[in-house]
């Protein structure tokens, strides 16, 4: 069940999620919440919705959210960060919806032993890179933003900056589409995404996934505003990064090239060290993962 006081009932947190607006139809969960921080809506609100019909993905794609399956949402937030660290954001919520969801996979499953944990800290996922894409109790992260679980992708990430005249920051809408409960999926895509139904076989409450969600980016965001930057969450990070110690490639405006992923930096930056020997750091541009979707 997917509505304000189901998630509201399942809340740890002190101020994300506290102010919810819940729709059973929208066009973008983005654009509602960015008209509301227009309207002066508090730090933490966020906008939930059972159906989308224009959401945005990254590169301009599409992200559709049929009813009663998926979770469109998302959260508004007025940083205190300069404008040149706000982009860690989506890497910190990729973090916080890989914790969330597999808390709720957990919980769903009936193991409570991390239940009460405020963050993902005491759950170690030290596996070999090559088994990362096979595991499905755990969830991991393709740099930049999305959400991994057993070789497909489940979650998908826009994070929109508002700036005001004054080119101050006016507040940050972080969008975020998780696939839960879906099991057909297009022809175009269904080599690539899949559901934590369709990987698990169980059924997980959708506003159990939105409260979990956004008590670990709660946690999160605040390690992140102690130094604007990934320094307190980059142990946390590296432990779910799918492509660390894999082959990736990378497409640069500067032209295409191979390397082997080794971690991020503290500003979130994706180390990679090409074939010649030479560190890259990345900040922008494609990224794929061999063996990752459809890069074999």
């Amino acid at each position: 069940m997917l509505n304000k006081e189901h998630i509201t009932e399942q809340l740890q947190t002190k101020w994300a999620a506290r102010n919810i607006l819940y729709k059973d139809i929208t066009g973008s969960t983005n654009d509602d919440a960015r008209l509301l921080g227009e309207e002066n809506a508090p730090h933490g609100t966020l906008v939930v919705a059972d159906r989308q019909d224009k959401g945005r993905g990254s590169r301009g794609r599409s992200w559709e959210t049929p009813s009663g399956t998926n979770i469109a949402m998302s959260l508004l937030i007025r940083p205190t960060a300069p404008p040149e660290r706000i982009s860690m954001l989506t890497l910190i919520m990729g973090l916080s919806v890989a914790e969330g969801v597999e808390e709720a996979m957990r919980l769903t499953a009936g193991d409570t032993s991390h239940s009460s944990s405020k963050t993902g800290e005491d759950v170690q996922i030290d596996l070999r890179p090559e088994d990362r894409e096979r595991d499905n109790h755990h969830t991991f992260i393709k740099w930049p933003n999305d959400v991994v679980l057993a070789e497909k992708k489940i979650c998908g990430i826009l994070t929109e900056l508002h700036m005001n005249p004054d080119n101050t920051i006016g507040n940050v809408v972080i969008g975020v589409g998780i696939n839960v409960n879906m099991t057909d999926f297009p022809d175009s895509i269904k080599d690539i995404a899949a559901s934590i139904l369709s990987i698990t076989g169980k059924k997980v409450d959708r506003s159990l996934v939105v409260a979990c969600v956004m008590k670990h980016f709660e946690d999160n965001y605040e390690k992140y505003n102690k130094t604007y930057d990934l320094s307190l969450l980059k142990e946390q990070y590296e432990s779910r990064l799918i492509s660390k110690g894999r082959d990736v490639r990378i497409l640069d405006p500067k032209g295409e090239f191979e390397a082997v992923s080794e971690g991020i930096t503290d500003m979130g930056a994706l180390i990679v060290t090409d074939r010649d020997g030479n560190r890259h750091e990345i900040n922008a541009g494609e990224v794929t993962v061999r063996g990752l979707y459809t890069y074999a």
